[in-house]
C-alpha cells in the first residue's frame, strides 16, 4: 500500500514540512543504524542518492541496498533520488525493495527536454508505471532546468513532489544556489498542494530561503549528520520551514 503523503492543513500555504536527511553523509559500514538515529532524532523519512556513474559523474548505492534498509527499518519512508540515465530500467526492481517515493529526473527521462514538445507520452507513461508500481511519483529538475516544463505534466497530476535541485546533482557538501529559489516560488504560488522538495547546501544559514520560497520537504546530509546535535540541526531546519509556512495564501 501506498504510504500516504503530507496535505496542505488550513493556515499553512503549503502542505507538512518533511526533513530527509540524505544517507549519502551516513556511515556506509553502520547504514542501518546511522539511519535509525537520523530517525529516532526527529528525521521524517530517509533521503536515498542513487548515481549510475553515467548520468552524474559519481556511482553510489542501488536497490539492494534500499531492500536492506526497508528490512532493516520497515516504518521508514524511503525517499530515492535516482541520478540515472534509463530511470525506466529501475522502477520494478526499487518497487520491490520498498521505496516509497521514486523520483528521477526531467532531463533523463526526456534527453531532449529543450526542444521537446511537452508533455512528452514517454514521460506520462514513465510517471504512470511509477503509480502503478506502488510508489509516489517525483520528477527533479537541475539547476538551469526551467519549471515551466513540469506543468503540463503537474497539471494532469502526474506528479506527487517535484524535487528542485539547489546545486548540481552529483556530489554532497556543494554551495547552496540562490539562484534557483525562483523556480521553488513559481511552483508554489502556481501549484499551493504540491510537495516541494529541495535538495543541495541545506543549512541553518541557507533553510530561511528555502522556506520563503515555498519549500515543504528538505533534504539535507552533511548538516545533518555532520551536526555535533543532530536533534538540534534537524529541529532548525523544521523551524526555518515552518515560520515561513504559517501564513495563508
Amino acid at each position: 500500500m501506498t504510504v500516504p503523503l503530507p496535505q496542505k492543513t488550513s493556515g499553512r500555504d503549503r502542505p507538512g514540512t518533511i526533513i530527509s536527511p540524505s544517507i549519502l553523509s551516513a556511515d556506509f559500514a553502520n547504514l542501518a543504524e546511522d539511519s535509525k538515529r537520523a530517525l529516532s532524532n526527529g528525521a521524517d523519512w530517509l533521503h536515498v542518492d542513487v548515481m549510475d556513474g553515467h548520468f552524474v559523474p559519481n556511482l553510489t548505492i542501488g536497490a539492494p541496498v534500499v531492500k536492506s534498509l526497508r528490512k532493516n527499518i520497515q516504518n521508514a519512508f524511503l525517499d530515492c533520488h535516482l541520478m540515472v540515465s534509463n530511470p525506466r530500467q529501475w522502477v520494478k526492481d526499487f518497487a520491490a525493495a520498498g521505496a516509497d517515493m521514486y523520483t528521477f529526473h526531467l532531463e533523463a527521462a526526456v534527453p531532449d527536454w529543450e526542444s521537446a514538445q511537452h508533455p512528452v507520452p514517454d514521460m506520462e507513461a514513465l510517471c504512470q508505471e511509477i503509480k502503478d508500481a506502488g510508489m509516489h511519483v517525483g520528477v527533479s529538475i537541475k539547476p538551469k532546468t526551467p519549471e515551466r516544463l513540469l506543468f503540463p505534466y503537474l497539471d494532469k497530476k502526474l506528479i506527487d513532489q517535484v524535487l528542485i535541485m539547489t546545486v548540481e546533482p552529483g556530489f554532497g557538501g556543494q554551495k547552496f544556489m540562490p539562484e534557483t529559489m525562483p523556480k521553488v516560488k513559481a511552483l508554489r504560488e502556481k501549484y499551493p498542494d504540491l510537495l516541494i522538495e529541495v535538495d543541495g547546501g541545506l543549512a541553518p544559514n541557507t533553510i530561511d530561503q528555502a522556506g520563503e520560497a515555498g519549500a515543504n520537504v528538505v533534504v539535507a546530509g552533511s548538516s545533518v549528520y555532520g551536526a555535533e546535535d543532530m536533534t538540534a540541526a534537524i529541529k532548525t531546519l523544521r523551524e526555518g520551514i515552518d515560520k515561513a509556512a504559517q501564513r495563508e495564501q
